[in-house]
């Protein structure tokens, strides 16, 4: 059954990332706010991910080439609605939780909004994966003076302005990408707790000490990078 959504929260588009993701699909789609429309952008799987994504009334876009961002931005360009959101496609997260970060956009409150993990079983968040976090979280601190504690994927703001801000990763460096930039272009950036599960299935990404050291080399690439001309010189917030 489809969560219904506060009447008075705009619509939204989610994107959902998603390689190999067969076993989470039905139950995160299934938490997707009513009305929205969610995008499933199937990175090359083989599960029959893309399938299942349509059966459960998914907008499902193919992007052949292989990286976390290069599915987040296919999902980006897919969307259409003013508000945007990304969430992992792995039941990790539930985005019946996004309607709170969208009104925060909505309202003025925040120009982009941001998921705190905060692990709710043992297993959910591997100890490599957390020590990972915590030392990109610190050298974001550095970069930006933002006082956050998470990269989390579940994530809200305008599309229009997400776009404007001109994201060239696409690795694992996109989320980091996007809270920089947006740091840069003078946003304001609010954080919000979520729980977070087990996720099922085998993590691509932060799974294993090699794919953690894999996503940490390409957010540090991101952090050496000089503040970008566009955003240091706009200083303009996102559109409300």
């Amino acid at each position: 059954m489809v969560r219904v959504t506060d009447s008075i929260t705009p619509r939204a588009d989610v994107v959902l990332p998603c390689l190999d993701e067969a076993a989470a699909l039905p139950w995160v789609l299934e938490r997707i706010p009513d009305g929205w429309r969610a995008i499933v952008v199937d990175n090359g799987s083989t599960d029959g991910s893309a399938t299942i994504a349509r059966a459960h009334g998914a907008t499902v876009v193919h992007e052949p080439r292989r990286g976390f961002g290069a599915a987040c931005h296919a999902g980006l360009l897919a969307a259409d609605a003013d508000v945007v959101c990304f969430c992992d496609c792995d039941a990790s997260l539930d985005p019946g939780l996004l309607p709170g970060f969208v009104r925060s956009v909505e309202e003025g409150g925040a120009d982009l909004v941001l998921g705190r993990r905060r692990p709710q079983e043992r297993g959910a968040w591997p100890l490599h994966a957390r020590l990972g976090n915590i030392a990109l979280a610190r050298m974001l601190r550095r970069r930006t003076g933002l006082a956050l504690h998470d990269l989390g994927p579940l994530r809200a703001a305008r599309r229009a302005p997400l776009l404007g801000l001109d994201l060239t990763d696409r690795r694992s460096g996109y989320p980091l990408e996007m809270v920089v930039r947006a740091a840069d272009a003078g946003w304001r950036i609010e954080e919000r707790d979520v729980p977070y599960r087990p996720r099922t299935g085998t993590s691509k990404v932060t799974g294993t000490w090699r794919g953690t050291w894999h996503a940490v080399r390409d957010m540090r690439t991101v952090l050496r990078e000089p503040a970008t001309t566009t955003a240091a010189n706009s200083r303009t917030r996102a559109a409300r």
